[in-house]
């Protein structure tokens, strides 16, 4: 577990699978997660985001590519934040705080295994 090149993979796995899934079959991912199917091309607008974020972690997970890790950190950071607030303000499942808590879990992955090999 002291690999960072290994978190920024698995976490870039988990994004293209997760962004494949809502491009291809949104309405039965969405109801375990709390959320209503929907016809709206927005679930699937997301999962594409998320798919071509995962491929960027993929290509970018070398040991060369120190920043774009802790860039990484501070971005999974922030969704983490993000989705815990639109909880709090109502206009969000709760849910949501599933995916914020596996951006963090990734985040501190990712940052205690770039101390270790400093």
């Amino acid at each position: 577990m002291k690999n960072p090149v290994l978190s920024i993979t698995v976490f870039g796995v988990y994004l293209l699978a997760t962004g494949l899934g809502f491009v291809l079959i949104p309405n039965l991912l969405l109801p375990l997660f709390g959320f209503a199917t929907t016809t709206e091309v927005w679930v699937r607008i997301v999962g594409l985001l998320s798919a071509i974020l995962g491929m960027y972690f993929l290509y970018l997970a070398r040991p060369d590519q120190r920043r774009f890790m802790q860039a990484t950190v501070y971005a999974r950071l922030i969704f983490f934040t993000g989705v815990t607030a639109f909880v709090l303000l109502g206009v969000g499942s709760p849910l949501l705080i599933a995916f914020g808590l596996i951006d963090l879990a990734g985040a501190a992955w990712t940052w205690l295994t770039l101390r270790a090999t400093q």
